[in-house]
């Protein structure tokens, strides 16, 4: 194999297959990428068994092949070249890496040794817009769970019915839902794995332009042009979620989101300190109150709120409450109580197609 490719775009498309790449795999042929030099085009292959990722660019082929070289040192070498035409030939399993003055000999290993991607026969497909996946992607995926004895909850539910897509993630301790309106006529479910995502997201850019996504029995494809993603999807039952988002609520509290948002940033400097993570709000005719107590000192905090119905004195772990107010992008959000126990839902006042829901921490009333 020999090839001739620009070092800027070759370095791109390293970058792009090396999100599928884990530092975890017990088998070394997939610490690598297999670049396959054919028509072209050079084809960059990454995969964990779970996540794959190949990519197309344009390249001078001097002499078709293939090779799989560590992700790491090739990627590593490749970002340091100067900007110019690299040259990549291979003759068995060493490679010559050539561009200007710079000139590297490693090892690989045999294409022929490298796994398949999975063969997917598609089953349903839809096409969203690239900033849109992206948007509701990182409102939702940081609500999923790391545990892995709950296998359906570290990854984020998609339903697509009656032309809405609806994106859900839980772990236990808050759920985060968005929905959307789609031009599709699918109906279908699948659980996406939470770390397949954020690659993803890492890899779309912010643009309005369409996208298309495919599904399998197992797998989801996302095809972006040169880049086409495969994840495979989490098998079991997932929560049933529906029942704990209420419509009915005791108490609504309006208020400014930066303002809360700050307050309980605030509040948390000292709530860290603490393994219960603890931040107390209490509800009193038209003002917030925000507390924290620990060993390290105490913090108090007021802002301006509209409210509607019974004060409420209520805790939780500031982390939770903090990372769902930051997925709102509205200027006001709403506070929806049923009293001390039961959670809370967060909306913004514009946007009511997300909903936030986070559990509160049971205390007893003298402890506000």
């Amino acid at each position: 194999m020999k090839i001739k490719i620009k070092q800027r775009e070759l370095s791109k498309h390293i970058n792009i297959v090396q999100k599928s790449i884990s530092s975890r795999t017990t088998m070394q042929i997939l610490d690598g990428i297999l670049l396959e030099a054919k028509k072209d085009k050079l084809k960059l292959t990454g995969t964990d068994l779970e996540l794959s990722i190949e990519s197309f660019v344009d390249c001078e082929i001097i002499e078709e092949g293939s090779i799989v070289v560590n992700s790491r040192i090739f990627g590593d070498i490749i970002k340091k070249l100067e900007n110019d035409l690299v040259t990549i030939t291979v003759d068995k399993t060493n490679i010559n890496i050539k561009c200007e003055n710079s000139e590297f000999n490693i090892s690989g290993n045999s294409g022929e040794d490298y796994p398949d991607l999975p063969l997917v026969v598609e089953r349903d497909s839809f096409n969203i817009p690239m900033d849109i996946f992206k948007t509701v992607i990182k409102k939702t995926v940081f609500a999923t769970t790391a545990d892995e004895t709950r296998p359906t909850l570290t990854g984020v539910l998609v339903e697509i019915e009656n032309r809405f897509i609806s994106f859900i993630a839980l772990d236990g301790y808050r759920l985060a839902f968005k929905r959307l309106p789609i031009n599709t006529d699918a109906n279908t479910k699948m659980i996406i794995p939470g770390r397949s995502l954020n690659e993803i997201n890492k890899i779309l850019e912010e643009k309005e332009e369409d996208l298309n996504i495919s599904v399998s029995p197992s797998h989801i494809i996302v095809n972006l042009g040169s880049t086409t993603i495969y994840s495979r999807l989490l098998e079991g039952p997932f929560f049933n979620y529906k029942d704990i988002i209420r419509k009915e609520h005791k108490t609504i509290v309006k208020v400014k989101k930066q303002e809360l948002q700050n307050s309980l940033e605030r509040a948390s400097l000292l709530a860290k300190e603490e393994k219960a993570n603890l931040v107390k709000l209490s509800l009193i005719d038209n003002t917030l109150n925000i507390k924290s107590n620990t060993e390290v000192g105490n913090v108090f905090e007021s802002i301006d709120a509209q409210a509607d119905g019974e004060d409420v004195n209520i805790a939780f772990n500031s982390r939770y409450i903090i990372e769902g107010i930051k997925a709102i992008d509205d200027e006001e959000i709403k506070l929806n109580f049923m009293g001390s126990l039961n959670p809370c839902i967060i909306n913004g006042l514009e946007d009511e197609d997300y909903t936030y829901l986070v559990l509160p921490v049971r205390l007893a009333q003298d402890d506000f």
